[in-house]
């Protein structure tokens, strides 16, 4: 009753009845006045409270919910009649009205709540005993033999017969295989899509206009392949919290105009949100869900780890669908909203998902086809978007290069998470590796230690995009292992749990494919103030790294 998944999915039903939105749901509570050793004293009956009154055509005494949005029924645990009477009833209601209900079934604990429940440390002797005594299966046999249902003989004959399943359940579970590592690694993600060579489009023509495709920001591209996504596969949802008007960084304009059923604005509340994006997967649908910024996921983390296990926890041949997007927007470098706004820590990267972080327009395209081939296939991939970039158009603001905005890709062009872009000849010997706004302020770098002459040009410093961040990418392992030295620039803060290229690096030592010479350089362990840049990862200290590298070979 306390915990934030029920009281967020009983909330969301109730705002479902005031917006008239069909919700046919039952909540069923079995009260015992015990939440572990927390005597709950009556909370249960004082939130779902009822009003009491006697029918006219018998003595009898049902219950009318006070609440118009949450009707409350209430049954007896002890009374087996009571508890189908009164159940029957919510689900009747709750499938007439369409609309949701609870139903509190009051009932003794007849024991500890586990084993490690020792309840002579809060109950006495007596109170353990009556508890004990109270025996709701006994009273429902009782029940049943009265009303002529069933009769004891055949009671022991079917307590037998289940004995008899349990102990045959057991001896078969004995002699089973034992698991194995590699069974529990595959359980983790649906298994991989392989990347199609063509797309074919439901209309057989292309969405690539060249009259609409000069070159543009980030955002557009962003806007256009959402448009793109839903257009061609019906079974695709969008849904967030203001999506519908734009969003806050309008990448979803117009986007619920064309697709009114299918662009779904929820209240702020990301347990809401990505608990219904979970259901929306069970059912077939492939949810895009929009987190409005990266912060904010915190808020719904547990469902997220959730939604992470889920597969894990099906059996193999009967694996739970549970793919889906997630947008994890207002990341890093930013002047708005102070920390709550502009968060750059990663720490939730749970095994079953896969993130990736894209630097630029065309790569975010191609890249969310992928994930859409990917959720399509049952894996969870969370796509995280850096602020800064959406409406960047120059790399060097001093000399408006227009060098960050891009025609929109090929319609049949994907990037799997395998691939890298190399920014550079690919033949320098010092190579710096980033994501996402850091491959830009990398770009800076490298002008920066060209224009003081520690650098002679772009051709003797690579920088390589690695947009892949939940594992070490193929395309990035037989990369680096080329170069003399490699400084690794994380937009995420230094520290543990707080970044991605740490763990890679340790990857790549223990696989050999890691340069002798190596540096890592991150953003400083602090939160972020309002107003201010001075604490995400800066040109300066990605310059001083190379200077040093270049210094020591």
């Amino acid at each position: 009753m306390h915990h934030h998944h029920f009281l967020s999915s009983l909330t969301l039903a109730r705002h479902a009845k005031h917006r008239k939105i069909k919700c046919p749901m039952v909540f069923g509570i079995s009260n015992n006045g015990y939440s572990i050793s927390y005597e709950t004293k009556n909370y249960l009956q004082t939130v779902f409270s009822n009003k009491k009154t006697t029918s006219s055509s018998s003595s009898s005494s049902s219950s009318i919910p006070n609440d118009p949005l949450l009707p409350v029924f209430s049954a007896s645990g002890q009374d087996l009649m009571d508890v189908y009477d009164q159940t029957k009833q919510a689900c009747d209601y709750a499938r007439q009205a369409q609309s949701p209900c609870v139903i509190l079934y009051e009932t003794t604990r007849r024991f500890g709540h586990a084993a490690t429940d020792r309840q002579n440390a809060y109950l006495t002797t007596e109170e353990i005993q009556t508890m004990e005594d109270t025996d709701v299966l006994k009273s429902a046999m009782t029940q049943a033999v009265a009303l002529g249902t069933t009769t004891y003989p055949e009671l022991y004959h079917r307590f037998q017969e289940i004995y008899e399943w349990t102990e045959e359940a057991f001896a078969t579970a004995i002699q089973e295989p034992k698991v194995t590592l590699e069974e529990m690694m595959d359980r983790v993600s649906a298994p991989l899509a392989s990347l199609p060579k063509t797309i074919t489009h439901k209309d057989g023509k292309s969405s690539n206009d060249t009259k609409t495709n000069k070159p543009q920001v980030m955002r557009k591209h962003m806007t256009r392949v959402f448009h793109e996504l839903l257009d061609q596969d019906s079974s695709v949802v969008y849904m967030g919290e203001d999506v519908r008007h734009g969003g806050y960084y309008l990448v979803t304009e117009d986007l619920a105009k064309k697709f009114p059923s299918r662009v779904l604005d929820f209240p702020p509340d990301e347990t809401t949100l990505l608990g219904a994006a979970l259901g929306f997967s069970q059912l077939g649908l492939v949810p895009i869900v929009e987190i409005p910024y990266a912060k904010y996921l915190d808020c719904g983390v547990d469902m997220f780890y959730e939604i992470a296990i889920q597969r894990w926890l099906s059996h193999p041949d009967r694996a739970v669908n549970c793919g889906m997007i997630i947008r994890l927007q207002g990341f890093d470098r930013g002047l708005f909203g102070g920390n709550f706004h502009t968060h750059n820590m990663l720490s939730h990267m749970p095994p079953g998902v896969d993130v990736v972080c894209f630097s630029n327009g065309p790569d975010y395209v191609k890249g969310m086809r992928h994930a859409l081939l990917q959720a399509k296939a049952g894996r969870i991939v969370m796509v995280v978007d850096c602020t800064h970039l959406l409406n960047l158009r120059h790399v060097l603001p001093e000399e408006r290069d227009r060098a960050w905005e891009f025609p929109y890709p090929d319609d049949d062009a994907m990037l799997g998470f395998d691939e890298i872009r190399v920014h550079g000849s690919g033949k320098a010997k010092i190579a710096i590796v980033s994501y996402g706004n850091g491959v830009v302020t990398s770009l800076q770098a490298r002008r920066g230690l060209i224009d003081r002459g520690i650098v002679e040009s772009e051709a003797d410093l690579d920088v390589i995009d690695s947009p892949f961040l939940s594992a070490v990418s193929p395309g990035l392992e037989n990369t680096v292992s080329q170069y003399d030295s490699v400084v690794f620039a994380d937009i995420c803060k230094t520290g543990p749990g707080s970044n991605v290229f740490s763990s890679m690096i340790t990857t790549l030592q223990e696989n050999g494919t890691l340069p002798p010479d190596w540096r890592f350089v991150g953003a400083p362990r602090t939160y972020n103030p309002l107003g201010s840049t001075v604490t995400f990862l800066n040109q300066d200290q990605i310059e001083a790294a190379v200077e040093k590298r270049l210094l020591k070979s």
